[in-house]
């Protein structure tokens, strides 16, 4: 059953439409924005746990490495 509307009405929906287009494409960038900030902060956090333990380790071998110097000066 197809209705047949006014001109005005006709203008109102395509209108409308296009708002809605509009709002929707603005929500989906939004989202596709967070999705980008917090793949970005995973990566970071994962980069930095990996510095921070290369980091520990290093400070591990020199101190083992000073120790054993010491020991051999004796």
């Amino acid at each position: 059953m197809t209705e047949t509307y006014s001109k005005s009405r006709q203008r109102a929906e395509i209108a409308f439409g296009n708002v809605q287009t509009q709002f929707f494409a603005k929500n989906q960038a939004a989202e596709e924005l967070e999705s980008d900030a917090q793949s970005q902060q995973a990566k970071t956090l994962r980069l930095r746990e990996a510095r921070l333990a290369r980091e520990q380790s290093d400070r591990v071998s020199a101190t083992s490495a000073l120790i054993a110097k010491r020991a051999r000066g004796r």
